[in-house]
């Protein structure tokens, strides 16, 4: 989580709210990234999106059983759709997302009968860390 903190912090240095992700495999990073849909003009480019996709296209593979993300911010709706598309086996995130959280604060997505893919999940790893660097973040860019 600490690689994906300082990823995030990568992203706020070119003015990206700061969220980080690492997907991991064996003990192996295959996967990072940091939001950037401002720079990238993208608006699916969050932190979990790039990482996985940097992770599929490693492996050649669109499916990624067996691995971790690590992402520093709850994820939202569409990236929970991409972890279950791609089989993450687990997600651990840091600090809760009240607004648009969709794995514990508005939603609990991995939990619907209707997906055929079971994540593993854990919250609150640096957690405020996590969240004082988004706080921290937002009161700069308020002024």
């Amino acid at each position: 989580m600490r690689e994906a903190l300082s990823l995030a912090a990568e992203g706020a240095a070119i003015g990206e709210v700061p969220v980080g992700a690492l997907l991991v495999r064996d003990g192996e990073i295959i996967g990072r990234g940091f939001n950037c849909p401002i720079s990238r003009h993208d608006p699916s480019a969050h932190a979990e999106m790039v990482a996985i996709r940097m992770a599929a296209e490693q492996a050649q593979n669109y499916r990624l059983p067996g691995t971790t993300l690590y992402v520093t911010l709850e994820p939202c709706s569409m990236c929970a759709g991409l972890i279950v598309h791609a089989r993450v086996q687990r997600v651990v995130f840091a600090a809760s997302e009240p607004r648009a959280g969709a794995v514990v604060s508005r939603s609990q997505f991995f939990d619907q009968d209707y997906l055929n893919h079971r994540v593993l999940l854990e919250g609150g790893l640096l957690a405020e860390e996590a969240g004082e660097m988004l706080k921290a973040f937002f009161k700069a860019r308020r002024g």
